[in-house]
């Protein structure tokens, strides 16, 4: 692939064209916001000049909404051999670009599975797909050599490449993606009007869950929008665990043992469910989870700390499988959990200790 046109400069859009430029094609880039598309030119994902002729792949990078549309004035006006979006979601548009009467034989579905909570031109970066999976969605009609295109791009941005039908992938980022977005939202919503006291008492727990509540609301509403009957059935599935989970803790408050039995033992339930459906959440390089421990170690928050307990655990032979940081409330200071093999924490800890560095249990 030599050239492209990328029709749509938010994060998605100009990530790969980005990645792309990068490795040597030629990108053009075009957006219903000029200044967007010029943003994303300045920081060299492409021009904004309009190709001269045919390029070998459009990529469209649009709201889900508007992908039918796009696609089908896309291929009308000719302006590549093959055609490819990267929307959330995959059934409807499909079924839209069918209902325009386009021809879908240079068309291939896909949706590469990333993202930041920023969006735009500024949000976007080459890497922002390496390792990450890229969804396509083929049927019978869909020619060799667009799926060699699509193919080529997801090399290029250096994802994974994976096959799916269309309906079972909107099924699948429903309960993957979706749905977790809006459960997120519902959590981060409760803090809206919360005391302040007990805002400042939050820790990396309640950070984890409302790390992607922080998202664009508008866009979250278009991708929603496109997917409303898989996110609502897996929905009604949690509000039955909610429902459960409410009588089980109500159950608790009873003075009557029996019912504070009952309702222990549906709370168990629910925590054990949770227990056996994160497990099976893949682990590091999409293989399978890892048993990994922890060790505690109090950081400064000034320059050099991460890169100096980097080096000290280089230097020990350890491998840092995974790290968070949880900061202290009013210090300037903070606990980094080192994730480590488990036959690697003795030494690491003793590691650390000789140099000066203190551990918590």
């Amino acid at each position: 692939m030599r050239t492209a046109l990328v029709i749509g400069t938010g994060l998605i859009g100009t990530s790969a064209a980005l990645a792309l430029a990068g490795r040597g094609v030629h990108v053009h880039l075009r957006d219903h916001d000029p200044d967007a598309a010029r943003t994303a030119a300045a920081r060299g994902a492409g021009t904004d000049e309009a190709p001269e002729g045919p390029v070998d792949l459009v990529i469209v990078s649009v709201p889900p909404a508007h992908v039918a549309t796009t696609l089908a004035g896309a291929i009308r006006d000719g302006l590549g051999r093959g055609y490819i979006d990267v929307a959330s979601v995959k059934g409807g548009p499909r079924r839209e670009l069918e209902a325009l009467g386009a021809d879908l034989s240079g068309y291939l579905g896909t949706h590469p599975m990333a993202g930041r909570e920023r969006s735009g031109p500024m949000a976007a970066t080459a890497d922002l797909f390496e390792g990450r999976p890229w969804v396509l969605t083929p049927t019978r009609d869909t020619d060799t050599e667009v799926l060699n295109l699509a193919l080529e791009v997801v090399a290029l941005c250096r994802a994974v490449p994976v096959v799916m039908d269309a309906d079972d992938h909107d099924r699948a980022v429903a309960l993957v993606s979706h749905t977790p977005h809006l459960l997120s939202s519902m959590v981060a919503a409760r803090l809206q009007d919360a005391d302040e006291t007990a805002v400042r008492l939050c820790g990396q727990g309640i950070r984890d869950v409302t790390r992607i509540a922080a998202s664009d609301p508008r866009l979250w509403v278009e991708i929603l929008s496109a997917n409303p009957g898989p996110v609502a059935d897996i929905l009604a599935a949690v509000a039955a665990d909610l429902d459960e989970t409410v009588r089980a803790l109500r159950a608790l408050e009873a003075a009557d043992d029996g019912k504070r039995e009952e309702g222990a033992a549906g709370l168990e339930d629910v925590l054990r469910r949770g227990n056996a459906g994160r497990s099976r959440v893949p682990g590091k390089h999409g293989a399978a989870p890892a048993a990994y421990e922890t060790v505690a170690v109090l950081i400064g928050d000034q320059p050099g700390e991460l890169a100096r307990i980097f080096a000290d655990a280089g230097r020990a032979g350890v491998n840092i499988e995974d790290v968070r940081i949880e900061h202290a409330t009013g210090q300037q200071a903070g606990l980094i959990q080192l994730m480590v093999e488990p036959g690697a924490v003795a030494s690491l800890s003793a590691a650390l200790r000789e140099q000066g560095w203190s551990l918590r249990q």
